[in-house]
């Protein structure tokens, strides 16, 4: 997958989204054809254990789209901007984000809404690397916005989102993360630009749909947000297994002949005689 076809997809089929933060999940991601992957900035929480996505900067985002990129052989690879690369530091955005371009080979950043984020976003762009946004609810900036509660549910909030994903359609973005936006704005933007939106939250109206990988597997237990679907729940079955080997172990079961490794009886005997 490229950026133009991706672009493409719009009005003709869904598209597809999934995080992913390390090679082993990045492959069955890529295998399963899915249209782009995301490491995305909640690596913070789901696979590091921070409170906030803020908490994790360039070194581990290069370090995990480095791995997932060694996987990745048909998806669109997308990494995540870390709150300090491009808010706290601006004036440093496009060193950052070519940095995941020439580093790790992901093929688009991704920016979340901020006071400053069309500027920076044009200035990207004009360095000649795709940006996806990123509106609605905004973790980065959750303290600015009220919270992680659904955004735009007035007239007046859901005119501005209106507005931030024409502002990003017009600086160059080739798509736009919806999340956490009523269903009926989310279709209302979707039919404003004419870059596909991928929605978390925001409904079926929306051009594509992602979730992180952690919490449709049921991997990721600490909370789950009301827009997830849980497909399957992997951390019964993880415990289940973690359990057996437990129980295995101390009852002398693990390992058996089959698990092991033998040697010539009398290869063995020399050592013993001696």
């Amino acid at each position: 997958m490229n950026i133009n076809e991706i672009k493409n997809l719009k009005g003709k089929r869904k598209i597809t989204m999934l995080t992913a933060y390390d090679y082993p999940v990045a492959e069955l991601v890529d295998k399963a054809g899915i249209d782009m992957i995301l490491v995305g900035d909640s690596l913070a929480n789901v696979v590091l254990g921070l409170d906030s996505t803020t908490k994790v900067g360039m070194p581990e985002m290069l370090h995990h789209t480095k791995a997932v990129s060694r996987a990745v052989k048909n998806s669109l690879l997308i990494a995540d901007m870390p709150y300090n690369s491009y808010q706290v530091h601006p004036e440093e955005c496009v060193k950052n984000a070519q940095r995941f371009i020439n580093e790790t080979g992901a093929g688009a950043v991704k920016l979340e809404w901020f006071e400053n984020c069309l500027e920076v976003t044009e200035k990207i762009i004009q360095a000649g690397i795709p940006v996806m946004g990123h509106i609605g609810l905004t973790p980065q900036t959750v303290d600015k916005i009220g919270g992680f509660k659904v955004q735009g549910k007035d007239a007046e909030a859901a005119q501005c989102l209106i507005q931030q994903a024409i502002e990003l359609e017009k600086r160059g973005c080739f798509s736009i993360v919806l999340e956490c936006v009523p269903d009926k704005i989310a279709g209302l933007i979707s039919k404003k630009i004419r870059i596909p939106t991928i929605g978390i939250g925001a409904g079926v109206h929306c051009d594509g749909q992602v979730l992180v990988i952690s919490d449709m597997l049921g991997l990721f237990t600490r909370y789950t947000p009301k827009f997830v679907k849980k497909y399957v729940d992997l951390s019964a079955l993880i415990s289940k297994a973690i359990e057996d080997f437990k129980n295995e172990v101390i009852q002398e079961k693990f390992p058996d002949e089959q698990h092991s490794f033998g040697i010539k009886e009398e290869e063995f005997k020399k050592i013993h005689d001696n």
